[in-house]
């Protein structure tokens, strides 16, 4: 877990920011769903139009596209859990970073990022940003010197994924953070392989911490979010523009969702990493496989500096299977019974997806090791249980 002691993890997901009081001591507490609010005074009202972030401590919400109770609840425990002094809920981890990302270019920067990052976020990189002129650099985030390399002189953000959720790179995240501010530039990582519990980002000098809510903070695969955290500053400048201007803030109902993930994760993350770890030595020692990926494996290739800024490693591993004919993956993923196959990980069922999923089968290429990727998150059922559907898979390679 991060550097916060455990009883204040226990704190913050059971009392922080719930004024019980105020709504009848209800231990849950209630789904505030509505639009707007009303005003007796005139005056609040003005004020409220001139502060909408900080209308409520003083004179009342104004509007739910903006600030709600029930979503300032959780906003206050998943800045706590960060180690932040502020964040934002969106609707989903890639309008987080759209709009972390908006709010802090302007036409004619460049940017700096990890190659491969999330689907959305090279989306947003190479198809809405180039419109305004923004360049985006790719580089090998492993070794600092290509951050360096890769640095211009209208460089104005570092985009870091660490561990990224395919093959686990990783960046070096105080090196990485010391190195912008040397050169007073942002960095914003998305950190939703760990969570704040297993890396505490903020604690390592990143400036913008984003992570999707839809994943370990639900928990439960029936709600999405995406949560920024960073300074009081920065989350009231995009507060200010992309949040409120575009109107991607979670929703009530969900944002209660959330809350109610939040009162079990310390204890799923712990349960998914000790079956995380008797599924990962089972596949490692299989006859078919010819590769495990997993970031706290000893033969992993950043296995000390994974052991050196995460304290935890659960759920998500990818694996190659000793075949290079396309068939025999898809045949092994489809013999499957108990494990799904879907994109995401983090909820309560474990899931399955294949790299070659991704691409059109003419595409396919068998030389290529990442053609041949099988990406596992590993949920809240018995090992026991998956290895048996394994090995039920298993027999379907000839």
């Amino acid at each position: 877990m991060s550097s916060s002691t455990k009883n204040e993890i226990s704190f913050i997901l059971n009392e922080l920011g719930e004024e019980r009081e105020m709504y009848f001591n209800a231990i849950s507490p209630p789904i505030i769903q509505t639009s707007n609010f009303a005003f007796k005074k005139v005056d609040d009202l003005r004020k409220a139009f001139e502060d909408e972030s900080e209308c409520h401590k003083n004179t009342g919400y104004l509007y739910s596209r903006g600030m709600n109770p029930t979503v300032e609840i959780l906003r206050k425990k998943l800045a706590a859990l960060d180690g932040a002094e502020d964040c934002l809920v969106f609707n989903s981890g890639a309008a987080a970073i759209f709009a972390g990302v908006f709010a802090n270019v302007k036409a004619g920067d460049h940017i700096v990022s990890v190659k491969a990052p999330y689907t959305w976020a090279q989306r947003l990189f190479e198809v809405i940003l180039p419109k305004f002129g923004i360049e985006t650099t790719y580089i090998d985030g492993t070794k600092i010197e290509n951050w360096e390399n890769a640095t211009r002189k209208n460089t104005v953000m570092y985009y870091l994924e660490s561990p990224n959720s395919w093959d686990f790179a990783m960046q070096d995240l105080k090196v990485v953070a010391h190195l912008a501010k040397e050169k007073n530039i942002l960095t914003f990582i998305d950190n939703s392989y760990c969570t704040p519990l297993y890396q505490p980002v903020i604690e390592m000098g990143i400036d913008l911490a984003m992570q999707t809510a839809t994943k370990y903070i639900s928990g439960h695969s029936d709600t999405m979010g995406g949560v920024l955290s960073g300074s009081a500053a920065m989350i009231k400048k995009i507060f200010q523009s992309e949040y409120l201007n575009i109107g991607s803030g979670i929703q009530p109902f969900n944002a209660w969702l959330l809350i109610r993930g939040l009162r079990t994760l310390p204890t799923r993350l712990d349960r998914i990493t000790k079956t995380t770890e008797l599924v990962f030595h089972y596949l490692k020692k299989h006859s078919k496989i010819e590769k495990v990926i997993f970031p706290f494996d000893a033969d992993f290739a950043q296995y000390e500096l994974a052991k050196k800024q995460m304290s935890g490693a659960c759920g998500l591993m990818t694996f190659i299977l000793k075949t290079k004919k396309l068939e025999d993956i898809v045949g092994f993923c489809e013999s499957l019974q108990h494990i799904m196959m879907a994109v995401s990980w983090g909820g309560h069922e474990s899931l399955i997806i294949p790299k070659c999923a991704g691409m059109k089968i003419d595409e396919f290429n068998a030389d290529n090791i990442e053609h041949r990727y099988i990406r596992l998150y590993v949920g809240l059922e018995e090992a026991d249980y998956l290895i048996e559907d394994f090995e039920h898979a298993f027999n379907a390679i000839p």
